[in-house]
């Protein structure tokens, strides 16, 4: 897996480097926003580590130029900023995902493995499997052309669902996916999620795959 640093501290940089080049990824760092923007334009990553904060060119704004080029490489953004306002204006920009500092090296390294799960291309703000659809932006689910009620958490299995249609998911794929690297889940805790998620979208769209997990579609 190949990652891009976009980092101007050149400690935080070095130290993150030497962190994921012992996991095995391949690194390459840049220390500019015109630096960042350009590899990140021009050679093919797996994934962006991108500070808000960059001499020449900000983060935002390379978010928004990237995705206005149909690059859809997966980015966390990393700030020293903790406000509310800011990560929603940072995740509206494109990025995939927001990781404030300070932060743990396990944290930011769970935060990559859950990225790298996810698929590319998937800018389009809606998900839509047979008759059901998903708003990532507006946080909307319908089925028919029906708005439907679910909580946060039932969203976020669903969402999950619905970027691996047809695909036989197991527990621990969606608890590594849905939850906190740090939560203390228990495998019938997604039992009681998708039984409750069926209840609303219908019964017949989540089927059990007995000894291997579940299947949307």
């Amino acid at each position: 897996m190949r990652i891009l640093v976009v980092e101007d501290e050149h400690s935080i940089a070095a130290s993150i480097k030497k962190g994921l080049e012992q996991e095995k990824y391949a690194v390459d760092v840049a220390y500019t926003g015109t630096e960042g923007y350009d590899l990140a334009a021009a050679e093919d990553y797996d994934l962006i580590l991108l500070d808000l904060m960059l001499p020449e060119m900000d983060g935002l704004t390379i978010c928004r130029e990237l995705r206005k080029n149909k690059i859809h490489t997966p980015i966390l953004m990393l700030t020293a900023k903790s406000q509310v306002d800011d990560k929603v204006t940072g995740l509206d920009s494109g990025a995939d995902d927001y990781l404030a500092k300070p932060f743990s090296f396990e944290e930011l390294l769970a935060r990559i493995r859950a990225l790298s799960r996810r698929p590319q291309k998937t800018l389009n703000n809606t998900l839509t499997v047979d008759d059901l659809s998903l708003d990532n932006k507006t946080f909307e689910v319908k089925r028919s052309g029906k708005l439907l009620a679910i909580s946060s958490k039932e969203f976020s299995l669903l969402e999950y669902f619905m970027l691996h249609p047809h695909q036989i998911l197991s527990k621990e794929q969606i608890i590594s996916h849905v939850w906190n690297y740090d939560a203390d889940i228990l495998p019938n805790t997604v039992e009681v999620y998708i039984r409750n998620l069926r209840q609303k979208i219908g019964k017949n769209l989540i089927s059990t795959v007995r000894g291997f997990g579940y299947k949307l579609g």
